[in-house]
């Protein structure tokens, strides 16, 4: 299982076992996580981690069609965090963060679609 903290330490260029920025990026994390939640990502309850203990698995099912939450948490907690110096840069990461909202609001409204449907029958 994969570390949620872990991960976006990796796609950030930060070492596992360098742990002086683990504050702060929990932070980020857990406001990302508060907009995924108001997006209608994840669980009805807003989901938040408190260390390295916490794994994708946990906010989303290893199966689920949600798996762009990972570059999309990475993309915003880059921004908050180690944003780029060009603004043209940072223009491009916004777009693709929009395009991630938009795409993760389809998926979350397909899932629901679908479980209308199951639930009908």
């Amino acid at each position: 299982m994969e570390s949620i903290l872990t991960s976006i330490k990796k796609m950030l260029g930060i070492t596992e076992e360098y742990e002086n920025f683990d504050v702060d990026l929990i932070m980020h994390i857990n406001s990302v996580f508060m907009i995924l939640n108001q997006i209608g990502v994840g669980p009805s309850r807003c989901f938040s981690i408190k260390d390295e203990n916490e794994v994708w698995t946990d906010f989303i099912p290893d199966d689920s069609q949600l798996e762009l939450v990972k570059s999309y948490m990475h993309l915003k907690v880059k921004l908050l965090f180690d944003p780029p110096l060009g603004s043209a840069v940072i223009e491009v990461m916004n777009r693709q963060i929009q395009e991630f909202e938009w795409r993760l609001n389809v998926a979350v409204d397909i899932g629901e679609s679908k479980g209308e449907e199951e639930n009908s029958k």
